[in-house]
């Protein structure tokens, strides 16, 4: 048995560094965002991309979506969208003399929604039922939507002009939340040679429905010890820790991590492990994953707020005193 996994470890391994190859003719970089993108498509969750204007944040969710032989469609969330632009409508065909539904482009395998924050709550919670259930409701009627499903979101942190914060809840949905940096000075000599000259860079197809199905099982079947299952919750327990004066951190968290956030964990660090060829999860896997899982799933208070603290520095304070098995 631990034969073949590792067999379908290596088979599994072999095609994910396939998919990176295609993703990086066009993507210069961003590996952290485009293993990000890959992991929520295995983990068979959804992602939130956020990063400054020009990162290449659009282009890697539509070139992941042209390696991957599934339908893709674009939303651009801007504040006059409305639900029925996304989820689809009622249409009254004189032909037949009655309502037919006309399917919305949330009717697709990959679903980019660009620039998520711009549109206003009513149109954000038309997704909440479709990112959670994978189905929506038209005219009293639900629509079962096609598998794979997956919601790539992106959004700009730099502008509040016109844009609408995202609710947790719909946050919640998100399995990962990515934050794209700026590219390196060697990277980005290299984004002006390749991507200087107007030129469309073409990309093969390197998985479909099927083998993303197959990576998932694999995934699945990597092992996991009891006390790094334990290390996990133990991390996500540590974010609702309301003892301030035992816990130093416990003062900068509003509202800590759902059991969700362990079960995401708990996926991710499988798929990292499955990422680095192995058959077993080690700490370092959970280590890799945690800031992205976690990130965007803690409410901070108004000390860490007036201590410039982010969400991330908060982790790396809990990191510190948990003890890694």
């Amino acid at each position: 048995m631990a034969d073949n996994l590792d067999v379908l470890i290596e088979k599994s391994h072999i095609l994910l560094e396939k998919c990176r190859d295609e993703i990086a003719a066009r993507v210069i970089g961003q590996q952290s965002m485009v293993d990000g993108i890959l992991m929520g498509l295995l983990a068979g969750g959804h992602v939130l991309i956020e990063g400054v204007p020009g990162l290449a944040k659009t282009l890697a969710v539509k070139t992941t979506s042209e390696v991957i032989d599934a339908s893709f469609s674009r939303i651009q969330f801007t504040p006059d969208l409305l639900p029925a632009d996304i989820i689809g409508t009622m249409i009254y065909k004189q032909q037949g003399g009655e309502f037919v539904v006309r399917k919305g482009p949330v009717f697709a395998n990959i679903v980019l929604a660009d620039e998520i924050n711009r549109a206003p709550a009513k149109v954000q919670s038309a997704l909440l039922e479709a990112m959670q259930e994978r189905q929506v409701s038209i005219g009293g009627q639900t629509h079962k939507l096609p598998d794979p499903f997956f919601v790539l979101a992106t959004q700009n942190p730099i502008e509040s002009e016109g844009t609408y914060p995202l609710p947790e809840a719909q946050l919640d949905r998100f399995i990962l939340k990515l934050k794209i940096n700026y590219p390196t000075p060697e990277e980005e000599l290299e984004i002006l040679r390749r991507m200087g000259i107007e030129s469309e860079i073409s990309v093969k197809k390197a998985l479909n429905p099927v083998t993303l199905k197959e990576l998932r099982k694999t995934a699945e079947q990597i092992k996991i010890d009891e006390r790094i299952e334990e290390y996990i919750v133990a991390i996500t327990a540590a974010t609702r820790e309301s003892d301030k004066i035992a816990v130093p951190y416990a003062k900068y968290i509003e509202f800590g991590a759902s059991p969700r956030a362990s079960i995401y964990l708990y996926r991710c660090s499988k798929i990292q492990a499955l990422f680095e060829g192995r058959s077993y999860v080690i700490p370092d896997d959970v280590k890799t994953v945690v800031h992205d899982v976690m990130r965007h799933r803690i409410v901070l208070s108004y000390e860490a707020e007036s201590e410039e603290l982010s969400t991330d520095d908060v982790i790396d304070r809990i990191l510190k005193i948990i003890p890694v098995p």
